[in-house]
């Protein structure tokens, strides 16, 4: 019997906290939730984090567990849940501003942790969650015990100020696969000293650091997905009624995570993630339900 794939987000849980309240989020998260809603059952779906002892922390695991992700490696700590004011623009964009010093600052390493490392076959992490010392070894410690076979997704999630070069050189280091924005390319192809078109530049990372996809999404521009043997796609941006861009990029990975794990060949792999992506703009909130013509067949 063949065994089910293993897919683990890592890194923070938090809440939204928008004008009209809180909604539950963190980019680990927001990718877990999608995984698990895309894969409905073929797919074991877990999340490695840390929440407070404190309201939000059991609604957190709550809203985890209703979206079947296995919360069981969520810590409870002696520090507040997570939260981001979430500010909109009018044409629906997010701009963040992070609490500081919260739970999943404090990931421990465990010889759970350990085991379930070993078990991955897919983990998704950013640069966020490494902005605390005792995260980031974590976080790193988790990768380093993957299989080399794992895919190892670096969503590289750039938020202004937690973040600096040597985390993103080690992140990049560290991954096989790695999701950007446009905002992000601009930030990574200064930080690298390259230039040329978004395929060149992307060609570029991708030979130096021995990554075996690439995606870049570019909001309404659309996305472009490019692979190591050579082959790439490139899709518009799909025009759709905009209600919020929190939590567009993570579903996007989620499907990009899920194709690539099951092989399908990379055109169909795109179009999914875009058409996953494009229904999550038209929903309130990081987390929605998908429609089952968007789940894994």
């Amino acid at each position: 019997m063949k065994a089910i794939p293993v897919i683990v987000g890592l890194g923070e849980v938090l809440w939204d906290v928008f004008p009209d309240g809180p909604r539950f989020g963190g980019a680990p998260a927001n990718f877990t939730c999608c995984a698990a809603e895309l894969g409905h059952g073929q797919v074991d779906v877990a999340i490695v984090s840390a929440v407070g002892n404190d309201e939000l922390g059991r609604l957190a695991l709550a809203e985890l567990n209703d979206h079947h992700v296995n919360s069981s490696e969520v810590a409870r700590l002696d520090f507040p849940t997570g939260q981001v004011d979430v500010m909109l623009d009018e044409h629906g964009h997010a701009s963040y501003l992070f609490a500081p010093n919260t739970a999943w600052d404090h990931l421990a390493w465990t010889k759970e942790l350990e085991s379930l490392a070993n078990r991955a076959n897919v983990v998704c992490f950013g640069t966020l969650a490494q902005r605390g010392n005792q995260s980031q070894s974590t976080i790193r410690q988790f990768i380093a015990s993957t299989a080399p076979s794992c895919l190892r997704i670096l969503d590289i999630n750039l938020r202004y100020p937690y973040w600096n070069e040597d985390v993103v050189l080690q992140s990049l280091a560290m991954a096989n696969v790695l999701k950007l924005n446009d905002s992000e390319l601009h930030a990574i192809t200064s930080l690298l000293k390259i230039r040329g078109s978004d395929e060149a530049v992307l060609a570029q990372i991708m030979e130096r650091y021995s990554l075996k996809v690439i995606a870049l999404t570019r909001g309404a521009n659309g996305s472009l997905v490019l692979r190591d043997s050579g082959e790439w796609s490139d899709l518009a941006g799909q025009q759709v009624h905009v209600v919020d861009t929190v939590g567009v990029g993570d579903a996007f990975t989620a499907a990009l995570a899920l194709g690539v794990l099951a092989g399908l060949p990379l055109k169909a792999v795109h179009y999914w993630a875009s058409d996953v992506a494009a229904f999550v703009c038209t929903q309130a909130g990081a987390t929605p339900r998908l429609p089952s013509h968007l789940k894994l067949p």
